[in-house]
């Protein structure tokens, strides 16, 4: 959650710049909402960090997936978007891991 206030200001700033050069690149908006996707990621993750079901976790892989997807295809001249988005892909993964990890411990019981 912390992140998503370093992206949004960083996202503002790459949008500026190509607003003022006219390359016709939209990486600014794009990495507003790679940081929404953040901040809803991370208020998820809070919120469900004590559930025994998979909601919260496709709801993790869902919401970091997109903003992985859209950084990713969208950094344009904004290179730091791609960090972003790795970082978005990193998280998506680890919810896949504990989703597969709770299913297991769910099953041996």
């Amino acid at each position: 959650m912390v992140l998503f206030i370093f992206v949004a200001f960083q996202s503002c700033a790459a949008g500026i710049a190509n607003t003022l050069t006219e390359n016709g690149e939209s990486s600014g908006s794009a990495g507003i909402i790679v940081a929404i996707m953040l901040l809803a990621g991370g208020i998820v993750s809070v919120v469900t960090r004590n559930s025994k079901g998979k909601g919260g976790n496709i709801a993790l892989i869902v919401l970091f997936g997109l903003g992985a997807l859209l950084g990713f295809t969208m950094a344009g001249s904004f290179t730091d978007l791609n960090i972003w988005a790795a970082w978005c892909l990193i998280n998506a993964v680890v919810a896949v891991i504990a989703m597969v990890r709770s299913n297991k411990a769910n099953t041996t019981e």
